[in-house]
Protein backbone atom coordinates (compact mmCIF):
# COMPACT_ATOMS: atom_id res chain seq x y z
CA UNK A 1 0.00 0.00 0.00
CA UNK A 2 2.97 2.56 0.98
CA UNK A 3 4.50 1.85 -2.31
CA UNK A 4 0.67 2.18 -4.16
CA UNK A 5 0.77 5.64 -2.07
CA UNK A 6 4.67 6.42 -3.32
CA UNK A 7 3.93 6.10 -6.78
CA UNK A 8 0.51 7.95 -7.08
CA UNK A 9 2.68 11.11 -4.81
CA UNK A 10 5.40 10.89 -7.53
CA UNK A 11 2.68 11.29 -10.74
CA UNK A 12 1.10 13.79 -9.36
CA UNK A 13 3.91 15.48 -8.01
CA UNK A 14 5.22 15.34 -11.94
CA UNK A 15 1.80 16.61 -12.56
CA UNK A 16 1.90 13.83 -15.59
CA UNK A 17 0.12 10.58 -14.53
CA UNK A 18 2.21 7.35 -15.26
CA UNK A 19 -0.37 6.26 -17.75
CA UNK A 20 0.61 9.42 -19.77
CA UNK A 21 4.37 8.16 -20.14
CA UNK A 22 5.59 6.43 -23.42
CA UNK A 23 5.10 6.48 -27.01
CA UNK A 24 2.62 4.84 -28.59
CA UNK A 25 3.80 1.31 -28.48
CA UNK A 26 1.61 -0.30 -31.25
CA UNK A 27 3.05 1.98 -33.56
CA UNK A 28 6.53 1.36 -32.70
CA UNK A 29 6.11 -2.51 -32.33
CA UNK A 30 4.61 -2.37 -35.69
CA UNK A 31 7.40 -0.39 -37.62
CA UNK A 32 10.00 -2.72 -35.21
CA UNK A 33 8.57 -5.40 -36.73
CA UNK A 34 8.95 -3.92 -40.58
CA UNK A 35 12.19 -2.94 -40.04
CA UNK A 36 13.15 -5.83 -39.31
CA UNK A 37 11.17 -8.18 -41.72
CA UNK A 38 12.85 -5.70 -44.27
CA UNK A 39 16.28 -5.93 -43.33
CA UNK A 40 16.06 -9.97 -43.33
CA UNK A 41 14.03 -9.81 -46.65
CA UNK A 42 17.40 -7.54 -48.40
CA UNK A 43 19.36 -9.92 -47.00
CA UNK A 44 17.77 -12.79 -48.83
CA UNK A 45 16.81 -11.23 -52.27
CA UNK A 46 20.43 -9.33 -52.41
CA UNK A 47 22.46 -12.06 -52.16
CA UNK A 48 23.13 -13.23 -56.22
CA UNK A 49 23.55 -9.05 -56.71
CA UNK A 50 25.77 -8.32 -53.68
CA UNK A 51 28.04 -11.38 -54.85
CA UNK A 52 28.31 -10.48 -58.48
CA UNK A 53 28.59 -6.51 -57.45
CA UNK A 54 31.12 -7.12 -54.33
CA UNK A 55 31.55 -10.07 -54.27
CA UNK A 56 30.41 -10.22 -50.84
CA UNK A 57 26.56 -11.22 -50.61
CA UNK A 58 25.55 -9.57 -47.46
CA UNK A 59 27.20 -6.50 -49.03
CA UNK A 60 23.29 -4.69 -49.26
CA UNK A 61 22.81 -6.00 -45.95
CA UNK A 62 25.47 -4.37 -44.23
CA UNK A 63 24.64 -1.26 -45.86
CA UNK A 64 20.97 -1.42 -45.49
CA UNK A 65 21.90 -2.35 -41.52
CA UNK A 66 23.95 1.44 -41.35
CA UNK A 67 21.02 2.82 -42.94
CA UNK A 68 19.07 2.21 -40.03
CA UNK A 69 21.33 3.37 -37.46
CA UNK A 70 21.61 6.58 -39.26
CA UNK A 71 17.83 6.82 -39.27
CA UNK A 72 17.46 6.09 -35.72
CA UNK A 73 19.93 8.60 -35.08
CA UNK A 74 18.15 11.16 -37.51
CA UNK A 75 14.43 10.06 -36.35
CA UNK A 76 15.69 10.57 -32.51
CA UNK A 77 16.97 14.16 -33.25
CA UNK A 78 14.29 14.99 -35.31
CA UNK A 79 12.18 13.35 -32.23
CA UNK A 80 13.88 16.23 -29.87
CA UNK A 81 12.50 19.50 -31.81
CA UNK A 82 9.11 20.60 -30.60
CA UNK A 83 6.29 20.46 -33.05
CA UNK A 84 5.84 24.12 -33.08
CA UNK A 85 9.93 24.54 -34.07
CA UNK A 86 8.58 22.79 -37.12
CA UNK A 87 5.49 24.54 -38.17
CA UNK A 88 7.78 27.81 -38.22
CA UNK A 89 10.20 26.14 -40.58
CA UNK A 90 7.79 25.53 -42.69
CA UNK A 91 8.71 28.04 -45.68
CA UNK A 92 12.25 27.82 -45.01
CA UNK A 93 12.37 24.10 -45.09
CA UNK A 94 10.56 24.87 -48.55
CA UNK A 95 13.21 26.97 -49.50
CA UNK A 96 15.88 24.11 -48.98
CA UNK A 97 13.37 21.71 -51.19
CA UNK A 98 13.95 24.05 -53.85
CA UNK A 99 17.56 24.12 -53.44
CA UNK A 100 17.69 20.66 -53.24
CA UNK A 101 15.79 19.63 -56.64
CA UNK A 102 17.41 22.25 -58.57
CA UNK A 103 21.04 21.28 -57.61
CA UNK A 104 20.69 17.60 -58.41
CA UNK A 105 19.56 18.46 -62.09
CA UNK A 106 22.28 20.51 -62.43
CA UNK A 107 24.67 18.61 -64.85
CA UNK A 108 27.88 17.03 -63.10
CA UNK A 109 26.60 17.45 -59.59
CA UNK A 110 23.42 15.47 -59.79
CA UNK A 111 24.27 11.72 -60.63
CA UNK A 112 22.70 9.98 -63.65
CA UNK A 113 21.25 6.34 -63.37
CA UNK A 114 18.95 4.55 -65.73
CA UNK A 115 18.56 8.17 -67.51
CA UNK A 116 17.24 9.77 -64.50
CA UNK A 117 18.71 12.35 -62.76
CA UNK A 118 17.97 11.97 -59.07
CA UNK A 119 20.68 12.07 -56.47
CA UNK A 120 23.16 13.81 -55.03
CA UNK A 121 26.88 12.04 -54.54
CA UNK A 122 28.33 12.47 -50.88
CA UNK A 123 30.91 9.62 -51.39
CA UNK A 124 29.81 7.21 -49.04
CA UNK A 125 26.16 8.16 -49.66
CA UNK A 126 23.71 8.83 -52.37
CA UNK A 127 21.08 10.91 -51.41
CA UNK A 128 17.44 10.96 -53.41
CA UNK A 129 16.56 14.43 -52.92
CA UNK A 130 12.89 13.78 -54.13
CA UNK A 131 12.63 12.41 -50.31
CA UNK A 132 13.68 15.16 -48.21
CA UNK A 133 12.06 17.77 -50.66
CA UNK A 134 8.61 16.26 -50.22
CA UNK A 135 8.67 15.81 -46.82
CA UNK A 136 9.85 19.88 -46.62
CA UNK A 137 6.73 20.36 -48.90
CA UNK A 138 4.24 18.07 -46.72
CA UNK A 139 5.68 20.43 -43.68
CA UNK A 140 4.88 23.81 -45.68
CA UNK A 141 1.24 22.72 -46.40
CA UNK A 142 0.43 21.57 -43.30
CA UNK A 143 1.59 24.86 -41.67
CA UNK A 144 -0.49 26.83 -44.99
CA UNK A 145 -3.79 24.97 -44.22
CA UNK A 146 -3.58 25.72 -39.93
CA UNK A 147 -2.65 29.77 -41.19
CA UNK A 148 -5.06 29.91 -44.08
CA UNK A 149 -7.76 27.96 -42.85
CA UNK A 150 -10.56 30.08 -43.11
CA UNK A 151 -9.90 31.30 -46.33
CA UNK A 152 -8.75 27.67 -47.85
CA UNK A 153 -12.27 26.74 -46.71
CA UNK A 154 -14.14 29.54 -48.39
CA UNK A 155 -12.29 30.75 -51.72
CA UNK A 156 -10.77 29.12 -54.74
CA UNK A 157 -7.81 31.81 -54.62
CA UNK A 158 -6.86 29.84 -50.71
CA UNK A 159 -7.07 26.58 -52.33
CA UNK A 160 -5.30 27.62 -55.35
CA UNK A 161 -2.38 29.89 -53.60
CA UNK A 162 -0.53 26.18 -52.52
CA UNK A 163 -1.12 24.31 -55.78
CA UNK A 164 2.03 27.17 -56.89
CA UNK A 165 4.59 25.54 -54.89
CA UNK A 166 3.38 22.58 -55.07
CA UNK A 167 3.40 22.55 -58.90
CA UNK A 168 7.00 24.23 -58.90
CA UNK A 169 8.01 21.11 -57.15
CA UNK A 170 5.94 18.73 -59.08
CA UNK A 171 7.65 20.33 -62.30
CA UNK A 172 11.02 19.92 -60.59
CA UNK A 173 10.52 16.48 -59.74
CA UNK A 174 9.11 15.09 -63.05
CA UNK A 175 12.64 17.38 -64.61
CA UNK A 176 14.28 14.37 -63.36
CA UNK A 177 12.58 12.77 -63.92
CA UNK A 178 10.21 11.17 -61.15
CA UNK A 179 6.75 11.01 -62.21
CA UNK A 180 5.69 8.49 -59.11
CA UNK A 181 7.34 10.64 -56.07
CA UNK A 182 4.90 13.84 -58.11
CA UNK A 183 1.78 11.31 -58.40
CA UNK A 184 2.09 10.70 -54.46
CA UNK A 185 3.22 14.38 -53.49
CA UNK A 186 0.25 15.45 -55.39
CA UNK A 187 -1.91 12.69 -54.09
CA UNK A 188 -1.39 13.67 -50.56
CA UNK A 189 -1.60 17.21 -50.54
CA UNK A 190 -5.06 17.33 -52.62
CA UNK A 191 -5.78 15.08 -49.28
CA UNK A 192 -4.60 17.26 -46.74
CA UNK A 193 -6.67 19.67 -48.66
CA UNK A 194 -9.49 17.83 -48.43
CA UNK A 195 -9.38 17.22 -44.66
CA UNK A 196 -8.03 20.95 -43.96
CA UNK A 197 -11.88 22.06 -45.28
CA UNK A 198 -11.76 22.68 -48.95
CA UNK A 199 -14.33 22.65 -50.78
CA UNK A 200 -14.90 19.96 -53.13
CA UNK A 201 -16.40 21.80 -55.54
CA UNK A 202 -12.87 23.17 -56.26
CA UNK A 203 -11.24 20.51 -54.95
CA UNK A 204 -13.04 18.61 -57.71
CA UNK A 205 -12.09 20.96 -60.71
CA UNK A 206 -8.46 21.41 -59.24
CA UNK A 207 -8.19 17.49 -59.27
CA UNK A 208 -9.63 17.15 -62.68
CA UNK A 209 -6.77 20.26 -63.72
CA UNK A 210 -4.53 17.95 -62.22
CA UNK A 211 -5.50 14.77 -63.63
CA UNK A 212 -5.42 15.71 -66.88
CA UNK A 213 -2.17 17.08 -66.94
CA UNK A 214 -0.55 14.35 -65.53
CA UNK A 215 -2.50 12.08 -68.03
CA UNK A 216 -1.12 14.61 -71.22
CA UNK A 217 2.11 13.70 -69.68
CA UNK A 218 2.03 10.19 -69.66
CA UNK A 219 0.75 10.31 -73.46
CA UNK A 220 3.14 12.39 -74.97
CA UNK A 221 6.54 10.93 -72.79
CA UNK A 222 7.26 8.01 -75.07
CA UNK A 223 9.05 5.91 -72.07
CA UNK A 224 5.70 6.46 -69.97
CA UNK A 225 3.62 5.38 -72.72
CA UNK A 226 6.15 2.67 -73.30
CA UNK A 227 5.57 1.63 -69.82
CA UNK A 228 1.89 1.87 -70.04
CA UNK A 229 1.62 -0.37 -73.07
CA UNK A 230 3.86 -2.82 -70.90
CA UNK A 231 1.97 -2.98 -68.04
CA UNK A 232 -1.44 -3.63 -69.85
CA UNK A 233 0.28 -7.01 -71.89
CA UNK A 234 3.66 -7.48 -70.30
CA UNK A 235 3.47 -11.11 -71.83
CA UNK A 236 3.65 -9.55 -75.14
CA UNK A 237 7.43 -8.45 -75.34
CA UNK A 238 8.24 -10.83 -72.51
CA UNK A 239 11.85 -11.28 -73.14
CA UNK A 240 12.54 -7.59 -73.24
CA UNK A 241 10.06 -4.27 -71.80
CA UNK A 242 8.38 -6.82 -70.61
CA UNK A 243 10.66 -8.76 -68.69
CA UNK A 244 10.54 -6.82 -65.07
CA UNK A 245 7.18 -6.98 -64.80
CA UNK A 246 6.72 -10.77 -66.28
CA UNK A 247 9.42 -11.76 -63.56
CA UNK A 248 7.60 -10.14 -60.77
CA UNK A 249 4.56 -11.97 -61.52
CA UNK A 250 6.25 -15.38 -61.84
CA UNK A 251 7.72 -14.60 -58.55
CA UNK A 252 4.52 -13.53 -57.03
CA UNK A 253 2.53 -16.69 -58.61
CA UNK A 254 5.28 -19.19 -57.56
CA UNK A 255 4.49 -18.00 -53.41
CA UNK A 256 1.31 -19.23 -53.49
CA UNK A 257 -0.42 -19.84 -50.25
CA UNK A 258 2.60 -20.36 -47.69
CA UNK A 259 5.76 -19.25 -49.90
CA UNK A 260 8.70 -21.55 -50.71
CA UNK A 261 10.38 -20.25 -48.15
CA UNK A 262 12.58 -17.83 -46.50
CA UNK A 263 15.88 -17.46 -48.74
CA UNK A 264 14.46 -20.15 -51.51
CA UNK A 265 13.45 -17.20 -53.92
CA UNK A 266 14.39 -18.72 -57.51
CA UNK A 267 13.79 -15.17 -59.05
CA UNK A 268 16.08 -13.30 -56.57
CA UNK A 269 19.52 -15.20 -58.72
CA UNK A 270 19.66 -12.27 -61.12
CA UNK A 271 16.13 -13.00 -63.06
CA UNK A 272 14.61 -10.42 -61.84
CA UNK A 273 15.68 -6.48 -62.09
CA UNK A 274 15.74 -4.40 -58.61
CA UNK A 275 15.14 -7.40 -56.60
CA UNK A 276 16.27 -5.77 -53.47
CA UNK A 277 14.83 -2.22 -54.02
CA UNK A 278 11.84 -1.61 -56.10
CA UNK A 279 10.62 -5.23 -56.63
CA UNK A 280 11.44 -7.11 -53.17
CA UNK A 281 7.88 -7.09 -52.38
CA UNK A 282 7.65 -9.65 -55.57
CA UNK A 283 10.52 -11.67 -53.67
CA UNK A 284 8.67 -11.12 -50.39
CA UNK A 285 5.76 -12.89 -52.18
CA UNK A 286 7.45 -15.73 -53.19
CA UNK A 287 9.59 -16.86 -49.97
CA UNK A 288 5.85 -16.11 -47.73
CA UNK A 289 2.79 -16.20 -50.30
CA UNK A 290 -0.32 -14.56 -49.33
CA UNK A 291 -0.02 -15.21 -46.31
CA UNK A 292 3.07 -12.95 -46.00
CA UNK A 293 1.34 -10.58 -48.25
CA UNK A 294 -1.77 -10.32 -46.09
CA UNK A 295 0.61 -9.84 -43.31
CA UNK A 296 2.49 -6.94 -44.89
CA UNK A 297 -0.52 -5.46 -45.60
CA UNK A 298 -1.81 -5.25 -42.07
CA UNK A 299 1.42 -4.10 -40.61
CA UNK A 300 0.96 -1.20 -43.44
CA UNK A 301 -2.74 -0.49 -42.20
CA UNK A 302 -1.77 -0.68 -38.50
CA UNK A 303 0.86 1.95 -39.59
CA UNK A 304 -2.06 4.09 -41.27
CA UNK A 305 -4.19 3.76 -38.63
CA UNK A 306 -2.56 4.63 -35.71
CA UNK A 307 -0.88 7.79 -37.47
CA UNK A 308 -4.29 8.86 -38.15
CA UNK A 309 -5.49 7.89 -34.59
CA UNK A 310 -2.43 9.92 -33.23
CA UNK A 311 -3.75 13.47 -36.05
CA UNK A 312 -7.73 13.14 -34.47
CA UNK A 313 -6.44 13.43 -31.11
CA UNK A 314 -4.22 16.24 -32.15
CA UNK A 315 -6.74 17.40 -34.04
CA UNK A 316 -9.48 17.42 -30.69
CA UNK A 317 -6.64 19.36 -28.81
CA UNK A 318 -6.49 21.98 -31.28
CA UNK A 319 -3.47 21.52 -32.49
CA UNK A 320 -4.22 21.60 -36.16
CA UNK A 321 -0.97 21.29 -37.58
CA UNK A 322 0.61 18.34 -35.71
CA UNK A 323 -3.43 16.70 -37.12
CA UNK A 324 -2.71 17.40 -40.38
CA UNK A 325 0.77 16.70 -40.68
CA UNK A 326 0.00 13.50 -39.03
CA UNK A 327 -2.49 12.73 -41.50
CA UNK A 328 -0.36 13.82 -44.41
CA UNK A 329 2.67 11.47 -43.44
CA UNK A 330 0.48 8.65 -42.80
CA UNK A 331 -1.39 8.69 -46.41
CA UNK A 332 2.24 9.44 -47.77
CA UNK A 333 3.41 5.77 -46.04
CA UNK A 334 -0.06 3.86 -46.50
CA UNK A 335 -0.40 5.33 -50.36
CA UNK A 336 3.05 4.45 -51.43
CA UNK A 337 2.91 0.97 -50.17
CA UNK A 338 -0.20 0.37 -51.75
CA UNK A 339 1.36 1.51 -55.29
CA UNK A 340 4.19 -0.46 -54.87
CA UNK A 341 2.78 -3.54 -54.07
CA UNK A 342 0.77 -2.75 -56.98
CA UNK A 343 3.56 -2.02 -59.58
CA UNK A 344 4.86 -5.68 -58.33
CA UNK A 345 1.69 -7.18 -58.81
CA UNK A 346 1.52 -5.75 -62.49
CA UNK A 347 -1.37 -3.59 -61.08
CA UNK A 348 -0.31 0.15 -62.24
CA UNK A 349 2.38 0.63 -64.27
CA UNK A 350 5.96 0.63 -63.05
CA UNK A 351 7.57 2.99 -61.16
CA UNK A 352 10.30 3.82 -59.27
CA UNK A 353 8.75 4.13 -55.91
CA UNK A 354 10.76 1.80 -52.39
CA UNK A 355 8.57 0.19 -50.37
CA UNK A 356 8.74 1.96 -47.04
CA UNK A 357 10.58 0.24 -44.37
CA UNK A 358 11.66 -2.65 -46.30
CA UNK A 359 13.63 -1.85 -49.82
CA UNK A 360 17.22 -0.82 -49.87
CA UNK A 361 17.99 2.03 -49.89
CA UNK A 362 19.41 5.19 -47.67
CA UNK A 363 17.51 8.05 -48.64
CA UNK A 364 13.99 6.42 -48.44
CA UNK A 365 14.43 4.62 -45.39
CA UNK A 366 15.87 7.73 -43.63
CA UNK A 367 13.17 9.95 -44.56
CA UNK A 368 10.53 7.25 -43.27
CA UNK A 369 12.24 6.92 -39.91
CA UNK A 370 12.54 10.74 -39.93
CA UNK A 371 8.48 11.07 -40.83
CA UNK A 372 7.76 8.09 -38.11
CA UNK A 373 9.62 10.27 -35.91
CA UNK A 374 7.28 13.62 -36.50
CA UNK A 375 4.39 11.04 -35.65
CA UNK A 376 5.35 10.06 -32.55
CA UNK A 377 6.53 13.81 -31.11
CA UNK A 378 3.00 14.39 -32.30
CA UNK A 379 1.78 11.39 -29.96
CA UNK A 380 4.64 12.55 -27.03
CA UNK A 381 3.15 15.61 -27.29
CA UNK A 382 -0.67 15.04 -27.06
CA UNK A 383 -0.14 13.14 -24.25
CA UNK A 384 1.75 16.13 -22.02
CA UNK A 385 -1.31 18.53 -23.05
CA UNK A 386 -3.54 15.70 -22.27
CA UNK A 387 -1.82 15.66 -18.71
CA UNK A 388 -2.03 19.21 -18.50
CA UNK A 389 2.07 19.08 -18.09
CA UNK A 390 3.93 22.53 -17.96
CA UNK A 391 6.08 21.78 -21.21
CA UNK A 392 3.53 20.37 -23.17
CA UNK A 393 4.50 21.65 -26.95
CA UNK A 394 8.04 22.39 -25.83
CA UNK A 395 11.23 20.26 -25.16
CA UNK A 396 10.48 16.32 -24.90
Amino acid sequence: MSAQRMNTQGSLSLGLPRARYGLDGTLCLTVAILLGWGLIMVASASVAIGEKMSGSPLYFFERQLVFVVIGCVCGAMTFAVPMKSWENSGPLLLALAFFLLILVLIPHVGVRVNSARRWLDFGLFRLQASEPARLAMILYLAGYIVRRQLRLQTSLPGLAMPFIPLGLVSLLLLAEPDFGATAILIAVAMLMLFLGGARLAYLGGLFLIVGTTLTVLVLTAAYRMKRLLTFTDPWADAEHAGWQLTQSLIAVGRGEVMGVGLGNSVQKLLYLPEMHTDFIFAILAEEFGLLGVATLLALFGVIVWRGFVIGHNAEKLNCLFKAFLCYGLSSWLGLQAMINMAVNMGMLPTKGLTLPFVSYGGSSLITVLVMLALILRVDHENRLIEAGHPEAGGRP
